[in-house]
């Protein structure tokens, strides 16, 4: 905590005073135009990433970016998006998987997640991501295949939700697949099945 004391009393002397009239605009105003979906893992920043500025980005972040398909009920994944969406009208949202990610770690290579019950219930979420990974042909434990196949498969999950689904009716949203490899700084971006592809760039 000290180090993270010290963090605020810098932003406070140094960066906020830099910053003052962006701030000051969006003390009154939040109207992100894309909505990042990125796993908790701490080595996963995505206003880093992206160099956005404060306000740029509206952020969900979750264990493995799993996005639980629509189903009756709320819960704080499926508010998170409805809000983005239906509100805040963002026009692009990315889900970005990772390099290492513990989550696919612990589904690929089979841990005993015996000892975290609640982790193991939330990893069924990526059970559509490891039947897509066996069906691509992909080594048994292989991480990183599952960490691209899980990448679509999350977007598959987010067009059930029905603010999604009347967004891209409407031609007002886009889906973005991406990922982030930590020890090179690289960002890929994927297709459907899950392989590498271009950048697209909304028209304008």
């Amino acid at each position: 905590m000290h180090d993270i004391a010290q963090g605020l009393a810098r932003f406070r002397r140094e960066v906020f005073p830099a910053k003052a009239e962006l701030f000051a605009g969006l003390a009154a105003a939040h109207r992100p135009a894309t909505a990042f979906i990125g796993c908790s893992d701490a080595r996963v920043v995505p206003e880093l990433i992206t160099q956005s500025e404060p306000g740029d980005l509206f952020v969900i972040r979750t264990a493995g970016n799993l996005v639980p398909a629509h189903a009756p009920g709320s819960d704080a994944v499926a508010a998170a998006v409805e809000y983005a969406v239906a509100v805040l009208g963002v026009s692009d949202l990315v889900v970005c998987g990772h390099s290492d990610c513990g989550a696919m770690t612990a589904l690929a290579e089979q841990r005993d997640l015996s000892g975290a019950p609640l982790v193991a219930d939330w990893l069924r979420h990526a059970d559509a991501s490891r039947a897509r990974t066996a069906a691509a042909g992909a080594p048994a434990g292989s991480v990183d295949a599952l960490v691209r196949q899980n990448v679509p498969a999350q977007l598959t999950n987010l067009t059930t939700h029905p603010s999604v689904a009347r967004a891209l009716a409407a031609g007002s949203l886009t889906l973005h697949g991406w990922v982030f490899d930590i020890a090179s700084g690289t960002v890929e971006a994927l297709d459907a099945a899950g392989r590498p592809t271009a950048f697209a760039a909304r028209a304008a």
